[in-house]
């Protein structure tokens, strides 16, 4: 039949791929992805989730068991890759406020620069029920290692005290979250290496940050968690960073 290839498990796919991904779950994930975030989680099914790939419902419950399961997978990827680097920044000998730079950049830039906003699925009240607990754990454990890092960078400048600014540049973060969603009725998303810098600023950290530029950027580069890349990778517009 024309239009039919093999989509691995199942019975061959309704259509040639249409999505972006090398795998038939990548694609659901972006299918999955762009309903949620635009039609609603509560207003997409499977089977509307199968159209937009192009394949047999069936087919991609070799993949997903469930919605929820695919609304997991997705969150998940909006924490892995900034908790796996966090996590690796303790291997590292550098100061706490350039591993804050560093850590700030990369989850910006993931939020701001995937393919869909996902970050406005942190809202949905699903997510309190158990189903959902393993990210919520992850997610958890991201802001504590934020809190950490903004607790050791108010120690170095003498204002360990202020244990309420340590949670700001986690918050400051995930603001660009509710920015790139306002930016769709014209207001300008924040630039990743801004919002890392204002990290720093919101604890009363005002030393030059031109050294943090080529200090974050190398440290990023060399970073060994294997999730890390694309819009994660290793900034290339520190230049444009405005103290």
């Amino acid at each position: 039949m024309d239009g039919v290839t093999n989509a691995g498990p199942g019975r061959p796919r309704l259509t040639a791929r249409r999505r972006p991904g090398g795998t038939a779950r990548a694609e659901i994930l972006d299918a999955a992805a762009e309903l949620f975030t635009t039609r609603g989680f509560a207003a997409t099914s499977t089977r509307h989730i199968a159209e937009a790939v192009g394949m047999r419902q069936a087919s991609l419950y070799n993949h997903f068991a469930t919605k929820d399961d695919i609304l997991v997978a997705l969150l998940t990827d909006t924490v892995t890759p900034a908790l796996d680097f966090a996590e690796n920044l303790r291997l590292h000998d550098t100061s706490p406020a350039v591993k804050l730079y560093a850590l700030s950049y990369i989850d910006a830039a993931q939020l701001i620069t995937g393919r869909w906003n996902l970050g406005v699925l942190y809202l949905l009240p699903e997510l309190g029920s158990d189903r959902f607990m393993s990210f919520r754990a992850d997610r958890d454990r991201l802001r504590e290692q934020y809190r950490a890092l903004a607790q050791a960078v108010l120690g170095a400048i003498g204002d360990a005290a202020s244990t309420q600014l340590a949670e700001l540049p986690f918050r400051l973060v995930e603001s660009v979250i509710s920015a790139r969603a306002d930016a769709l009725e014209g207001t300008p998303i924040p630039d990743a290496a801004v919002i890392a810098g204002s990290a720093l600023h919101i604890l009363g950290w005002h030393q030059d940050l031109a050294s943090l530029h080529t200090e974050a950027a190398e440290l990023i580069s060399n970073a060994e968690t294997p999730k890390l890349s694309g819009a994660a990778s290793a900034p290339d517009n520190f230049d444009v960073m405005k103290p």
